[in-house]
């Protein structure tokens, strides 16, 4: 895999044990032609939900706060950071099963790994476009694709280091998830066990957004017309509202 030669030494898949055959045989197909090599996660399936497996890491409310599908998906992204810590993987990258490139992937992830070698160690780097919220036009500065943010763009695509996934899961031992990953990530960036950073231009976008597929915990189903919108707001918020921050 040539990125592990910049430090991305894992790639994750948070995904389901069943029901969403397409999107697998779709990211089986991506990341082949790309050349990445990827595990799924899956361990945080609801058929393994038990209350040793959810204390470790939630509230003791949390199935009252959170549905069995958004609570797994929030517990494979946490899965996730145990693997990183297992393997000691120098980056790695953390996707939800919907993931589309923007552009070339390859050429671009390696360009933003270069320069989060430059940051300090313990931070989450989003990738992804899916709030359509960006770096202020007046911010920019040639060359530079990462810029401080003080929230998180969803979870469905980020690159983070070892030492966030460690002090993600040391922070779980006496602070425990009580919603959902989004969300949680921001209370994570809030009390600055890790710092966040906005790749722009962003490299990725999920396909329960763009209208081109219906994500597994996503209410929204693949539509023209929910195309056509988020085209349409794409544009207006990546080439015009920016302009007036």
């Amino acid at each position: 895999m040539m990125i592990e030669q910049f430090g991305i030494e894992g790639i994750y898949i948070v995904h389901a044990k069943k029901g969403y055959e397409f999107h697998e045989d779709r990211i089986d197909k991506l990341f082949a032609k790309n050349g990445l090599a990827f595990e799924y996660v899956t361990d945080g399936d609801p058929t393994n939900f038990d209350t040793a497996l959810l204390n470790k890491y939630f509230s003791p409310d949390i199935r009252q706060v959170l549905s069995d599908g958004i609570l797994s998906c929030t517990l494979n992204h946490i899965l996730s950071y145990e693997r990183i810590v297992k393997s000691s993987n120098r980056f790695a990258l953390v996707f939800e099963n919907d993931p589309f490139f923007l552009g070339n992937f390859i050429e671009q992830i390696i360009k933003i790994t270069k320069e989060a070698t430059t940051l300090s160690p313990g931070f989450i780097i989003s990738l992804e476009n899916t709030t359509l919220q960006f770096p202020a036009r007046k911010n920019l500065r040639k060359r530079q694709l990462l810029y401080p943010a003080v929230k998180g763009r969803c979870a469905g695509a980020y690159l983070l280091d070892l030492t966030a996934a460690k002090n993600i899961l040391k922070d779980l031992e006496t602070n425990k998830c009580k919603e959902v990953i989004d969300w949680w990530h921001n209370t994570l960036i809030e009390r600055q066990v890790v710092k966040m950073y906005w790749a722009d231009p962003p490299i990725t976008e999920q396909g329960s957004h763009n209208g081109l597929l219906s994500a597994g915990i996503s209410t929204k189903q693949k539509t023209l017309q929910r195309r056509i919108a988020w085209m349409a707001q794409k544009y207006y918020k990546t080439y015009i509202t920016r302009w007036f921050k």
